[in-house]
């Protein structure tokens, strides 16, 4: 009778230590060989003045797409709502962020979900992505989130605004670095009830840039600088308008031959008059997006700094997940991706660790099975 009771304790320990390392210790395991980049020196712009403020440092993710009760099977729910919750706390266990982004489609069916499963969504994204109180979180909103743009409504759009206190455009300030958040779904210039004023936003922030580093005609006044003045960091869910895929190269990039369809303006990325308009305006060293599900990293159109496109952090949508990492100072950066535990690598060690135990558990009925007829003789 003993020997059962241990052969089940010993059978339930090793299904206990699978499901504990796959769903749990696995994410330290990956997310520990990520740490924040260095700044190079060789990066440096010498036109803005350096200070002494340490680093700000980021943590960008997007496309987190938690599903609704259309589309999305409970137990799809449940597995990749799990993996972005390890995922996420695990990160900001080990890394501590001062800032987090989340660049829009943070719901999947927030454009066309009832008020009560909207509600449901908020309170579940504020518990799978909750920060401590060291920790900024922003967000901006996706088509997922309110529609593209020909079915946003004004009810739509305050929705979002009021429960993620994601405004339209808004700039964020942090020890003179300046992150500029926008929807990418209000930059059709058309003149809507949310084109305008965005457009009137961003022009005042134009302003604000332009008077800070000396370069505005007109009159400047103490409301309209920036204590430090620095090349902003533009955040939205639209990659800037680019053609395809095609000239992606990352590790994390689409696949063919998803990276050969040819991109639809205002659908898959911003139309050009809006790309052009908003780096005229914001004239971003760094610019950051999502929406495509996979990663990209580009130059700018105007030569001045970089695109990276952040894939989506759901295993849904993507094998191999990760999230953007930053360190920020007014005259210099570095960013890079952190690479998440693959799904298909998960679903390898459930295989291998069930196969091994059900070979252990053959292996150990047949003993028992010799040993008992060796004393029946």
């Amino acid at each position: 009778m003993r020997s059962n009771v241990g052969f089940y304790l010993k059978t339930l320990f090793g299904i206990i230590c699978l499901f504990l390392y796959c769903e749990y210790v696995v994410y330290y395991v990956v997310l520990q060989n990520c740490d924040w980049p260095e700044l190079d020196p060789k990066n440096e712009d010498p036109t803005v003045e350096q200070t002494e403020n340490k680093p700000v440092k980021v943590m960008v993710l997007a496309d987190t797409h938690l599903l609704g009760s259309r589309n999305g099977h409970w137990f799809d729910k449940l597995r990749r709502e799990w993996q972005m919750h390890r995922a996420f706390q695990t990160a900001i266990n080990l890394l501590q962020p001062e800032l987090v982004f989340v660049l829009g489609d943070l719901t999947d069916e927030g454009l066309y979900c009832s008020n009560v499963e909207f509600d449901y969504y908020v309170k579940r994204f504020y518990s799978l992505f909750a920060v401590p109180e060291t920790t900024k979180l922003y967000v901006a909103v996706g088509n997922h989130d309110i529609g593209f743009h020909y079915r946003i409504s004004p009810y739509l759009n305050q929705r979002f605004v009021s429960a993620f206190n994601a405004p339209a455009v808004q700039m964020i300030t942090v020890r003179g670095n300046h992150f500029i958040l926008v929807n990418s779904m209000a930059l059709e210039g058309d003149g809507c009830f949310l084109c305008k004023p965005a457009e009137q936003q961003l022009t005042r922030i134009e302003r604000i840039l332009q008077c800070s580093r000396g370069a505005y005609s007109g009159k400047c006044d103490s409301k309209t600088k920036l204590d430090i003045y620095s090349k902003p960091i533009l955040m939205q869910h639209y990659p800037l308008y680019r053609q395809s895929d095609m000239e992606c190269s990352d590790f994390d990039s689409a696949p063919h031959p998803i990276k050969q369809e040819r991109f639809r303006e205002r659908w898959e990325c911003l139309s050009q008059e809006a790309t052009t308009q908003l780096l005229n305006q914001i004239k971003p060293r760094l610019a950051l997006s999502g929406h495509t599900h996979h990663g990209c990293t580009r130059l700018l159109p105007t030569g001045d700094g970089i695109e990276i496109t952040i894939p989506s952090f759901s295993w849904r949508n993507k094998d191999n997940p990760n999230f953007g990492l930053g360190v920020f100072t007014p005259n210099n950066y570095a960013f890079m991706k952190c690479e998440m535990p693959k799904e298909s690598t998960v679903i390898t060690m459930y295989m291998l660790g069930i196969s091994l135990l059900l070979l252990w558990l053959i292996y150990s009925v047949c003993t028992r099975t010799r040993r008992y007829k060796y004393k029946l003789r």
